[in-house]
């Protein structure tokens, strides 16, 4: 051990003796055990004593930093001791990631650093799975608050909209505890925002990056409005005057009083329905700026305020192939490909206000996220069994918004605390003019214009034009209150209370345009823009000019495909009150029981054209109340190690999207859903036993194993018609999930090997999780979905034994890097793996679909300089380096097709930041 590393351990060992520990270790527990001051606490004393010995000695700093975390109970760190390492010192099982932690990972949003926590996985846009239970299954919640959703296919907010930026750490826990709703299957995702920083700052960051399939290559856009290239639209998008006017007035299309062909000459816009295609697809870029202050108030306050906004602009090619079975056999009914380039801007505001007042902490928080998505894209699919070849454009924008206002007050009296949490969020989705047209050929072409793409616009004889509108606002009303106090050392009470009000509104109105008459077939050959031009339109309503012309007589109808469920209103209102006790009986043995009971009602209700409930049988009326117990005992069998036992009962409630029988197409998985009014509760009963062994400088290891009793849990199962894949939800009968995980984390010190390497560290963590599922369907089992003809037997839409949609059986990761303790300075290689896993059942004896996420590996490089005074940071990434593809698909083990598969490639990014 160096000179410098034994003086300053043996200075930091003297600081602890002399001086009291809440200034010695900066964090704001002053004692160590319950009442035992921190300088008495052997589990501190061990601490000090391995560094004053150079047993693998982190410096002070970094050894003793509190990591921000805001929950709904208070603090986490309830067991005997309050140890620096919260994972260790919970009385539940957690993760954590603190802003090191993440910055470790280099991703630019939360839900790609929580891929990295062991368990955890991503489906889809941000999406996350754990333990391969789906979004359903978890709860995310900001600052113990819980967030909606603007994504109607997630209960929960998808996580990527959250830049690493705003986040000061992130905690998942496994096991369930009664402070938190009940909605808890695999676990709960708690994000703390950043509150009162230490000093003022102002950082500045900016940023490019690429990707092999996009970067610089061919794409196809439109364009839209003036504004699209920062995710807001000029009002190009908006319904024209005669068409807000048909929408308002609650008619039907077919009313005498509706102009059609005013609604139809405001859709032909050339801006929103011209594909066009681009050479040179630019670089991606982002940038951002944060800064923060904090003045000292009162006698022993201080009060800070924390702004950020950034912005980004990326886009991503996907040649995608698209293939759909005639049968079990998968002989194929349709084959073919789809290219399609998105362009995404996601752009944030956060203003935050902190105040800490002796213990005391209040925290303000407004958020503000806007994600937007412009969609282009052209596909050829060859229908195998009609023998014709369509050729399909889709033009879309989706806008996603959250807005989100909270207010949490930790007031510390003493043995008594009191945390008081309200807040109101909103979150909304819009996808005007969702535009598809379908021209078609015969693949085998007798003469004439067999043999030419046309769009008749005949309702899909020879071709198609569709239109929709949606839009979707949600509301979500918060407010909580707990009151802990501490009876004795051994013995810690805490009651609460919690109440969520939750309000949807969804609409959607698609439309078919149609031809009717004798519509002349050369016209058909004509692009989209010329199909719906003025000109055109006026024609078709204009018979003089037809005779004149020696054409026709033909004319234009819409037809509203979403006349008889327009809109949806839902409801979710819950009322929750729990109680929680932390007992430690004897030494070395922590108990932390509670039970928490819920009353709930969730209604889904149709709305007719004029907006009042329509009286339609696709309505649902949920009410439920639940007694849902937990406890988990920690056994601390010596000074390193320690196991635990956890046993919950939980549930799970339909999402609204579920429940909603509208028809929602996702641009991620190019596939259209639809709900099932006909859903239920599911329940959960979860067991849990783990061990877990620590050693110096962080170091760690534990071994678990879970299993899970689910029943009635919500699957997803998808049909086949025409071009278009449909998926649907259904509650099966009942399902198992069980399984093991092991993580290690491996820090060394390598001071040993020369002055160079003196605050140098080597840091190795790796994560497995073995997960099996087993659905149950036995004979008499009964499904219901009204779409479909109501109850029926279950096998008709699950197969005893199969494992539940979204669940991998095996995922790993491991991160290797060397970081230096002094300064920002650091390399990292992160892998990936997934097993294969079941993202939708299929019907009528067909193989479910698959996706294999299979192995990526990943590398980031940090390194900070200072430059005329300022502190820069620069980061590398290169991401995917083994060009691991998307793979959708169905197999029967001989043969195999590819339902959703493309190319990712792999992609690299540089950015800098600077801080004054």
């Amino acid at each position: 051990m160096s000179t410098g590393k034994q003086l300053s351990a043996l200075l930091l060992l003297t600081t602890a003796l002399t001086f009291p520990a809440g200034a010695a270790f900066a964090q704001d527990a002053s004692t160590g055990a319950e009442g035992v001051p921190a300088e008495e606490d052997p589990a501190t004393d061990a601490v000090m004593a391995q560094e004053a010995e150079g047993i693998d000695d982190t410096p002070q700093e970094e050894a003793f930093e509190q990591t921000e975390i805001s929950v709904p109970g208070g603090a986490i760190v309830v067991t005997g001791r309050r140890r620096q390492d919260v994972t260790r010192a919970s009385s539940q099982v957690v993760s954590v990631l603190d802003s090191a932690s993440i910055a470790r990972t280099g991703e630019g949003d939360i839900a790609g650093a929580l891929t990295r926590v062991t368990g955890l996985s991503t489906v889809g846009n941000g999406l996350v799975y754990v333990r391969g239970l789906g979004d359903r299954y978890s709860l995310a919640l900001l600052n113990g608050l819980p967030l909606p959703s603007p994504q109607p296919l997630s209960r929960v907010v998808p996580l990527d909209i959250f830049p690493t930026s705003v986040i000061a750490s992130s905690l998942v826990q496994k096991t369930y505890s009664a402070n938190f709703p009940g909605e808890f299957g695999g676990g709960v995702i708690n994000l703390t925002t950043r509150a009162v920083p230490d000093e003022s700052f102002v950082k500045v960051s900016a940023g490019v990056s690429g990707d092999t399939e996009t970067t610089f290559g061919t794409g196809y856009t439109y364009f839209g409005s003036d504004y699209d290239w920062f995710g807001f639209d000029d009002g190009r998008r908006d319904p024209g005057p005669a068409l807000q006017s048909f929408l308002d007035s609650g008619q039907s299309i077919n009313d005498p009083d509706v102009d059609q062909q005013a609604i139809l000459t405001e859709l032909g816009d050339p801006n929103l329905i011209l594909l066009q295609s681009t050479d040179e697809l630019p670089v991606n870029w982002s940038g951002g700026i944060t800064a923060g202050t904090s003045v000292d108030v009162f006698a022993d306050g201080r009060f800070g305020v924390i702004a950020t906004a950034s912005l980004s602009n990326k886009y991503r090619n996907r040649y995608i192939t698209r293939q759909a079975a005639l049968n079990g056999d998968l002989d194929l009914d349709q084959t073919g490909n789809q290219f399609q380039t998105d362009q995404r801007m996601l752009a944030n505001v956060m203003l935050g206000f902190g105040l800490e007042v002796g213990e005391h902490r209040f925290r303000m928080t407004n958020l503000y996220i806007r994600d937007s998505l412009k969609r282009a894209s052209l596909a050829q699919i060859s229908d195998l069994t009609d023998d014709d070849d369509d050729l399909i454009q889709n033009t879309a924008w989706y806008e996603r918004q959250l807005f989100d206002t909270q207010f949490v007050g930790e007031l510390e009296f003493g043995d008594l605390s009191v945390d008081l949490r309200a807040g109101y969020a909103q979150t909304q989705r819009e996808a005007p003019n969702e535009w598809e047209f379908t021209y078609s050929r015969d693949l085998n072409p007798s003469g004439g214009l067999d043999d030419v793409y046309l769009n008749l616009q005949n309702g899909g004889q020879r071709g198609r034009t569709t239109v929709a509108f949606s839009d979707l606002t949600e509301d979500l009303y918060y407010g909580g209150l707990d009151v802990s106090y501490q009876l004795a050392n051994w013995l810690g009470v805490t009651l609460g209370g919690a109440y969520t009000d939750t309000d949807r509104l969804s609409r959607r109105r698609e439309f078919d345009i149609r031809t009717t008459g004798d519509y002349p077939i050369a016209f058909g050959a004509f692009r989209p823009d010329n199909l719906l031009g003025d000109a055109l339109i006026s024609l078709g309503y204009d018979t003089e000019a037809q005779t004149a012309a020696g054409i026709g007589p033909f004319s234009y109808t819409i037809i509203d495909t979403t006349a008889a469920d327009p809109a949806f209103s839902a409801g979710l209102e819950i009322k929750a009150g729990y109680v929680q006790a932390r007992v430690e009986p004897v030494a070395g043995i922590a108990l932390d029981a509670g039970v928490r009971y819920e009353d709930a009602t969730q209604e889904v209700v149709p709305l007719g054209l004029d907006g009042l409930p329509s009286g339609s049988a696709n309505a649902t009326l949920l009410n439920n109340d639940y007694w849902l117990p937990a406890a988990t005992l920690t056994w601390e069998i010596a000074d390193s190690l320690q196991a635990r036992f956890n046993a919950s009962k939980t549930i799970a409630r339909p999402q609204f999207r579920e429940l909603i029988l509208q028809t929602y197409y996702d641009p991620e998985s190019n596939r259209q859903f639809t709900g099932n009014p006909g859903l239920v509760d599911s329940e959960l009963t979860n067991y849990e036993a783990r061990v877990e062994y620590y050693w110096g400088s962080g170091s760690k290891f534990s071994l678990a194993g879970f299993y899970k009793d689910i029943e009635n849990p919500i699957e997803v199962f998808s049909s086949f018609n025409d071009n278009t894949v449909v998926s649907r939800f259904a509650n099966a009968p009942q399902a198992e999930l069980y399984g093991a995980e092991v993580e290690v984390q491996w820090n060394k010190d390598l001071y040993t090997l020369g002055e160079w390497w003196d605050s140098k560290r080597f840091v190795a963590i790796a994560n497995y999780t073995y997960t099996k599922s087993d659905i149950s369907v036995q004979a008499g089992d009964l499904v219901n979905v009204p779409e479909l003809g109501g109850e029926q037997a279950a096998t008709n839409f699950f197969e005893d034994g199969t494992a539940l949609t979204g669940q991998s059986d095996h995922i790993a990761n491991v991160q290797l890097g060397l970081e230096d303790l002094d300064r920002v300075s650091q390399v990292t290689f992160l892998f990936n793996y997934g097993s294969k896993r079941v993202v939708s059942r299929s019907t009528l004896s067909r193989p479910d679909i698959l996706e294999n996420p299979g192995l990526t590996i990943d590398f980031v490089a940090r390194q900070g300089i200072e430059l005329a005074g300022a502190e820069l940071e620069l980061k590398f990434e290169a991401r995917n380096l083994t060009g691991r593809d998307h793979f959708e698909y169905q197999t029967t083990g001989t043969t195999r097709i590819e339902n959703n598969s493309y190319d990712v490639g792999r992609s690299f990014s540089f950015s800098v930041s600077a801080e004054f």
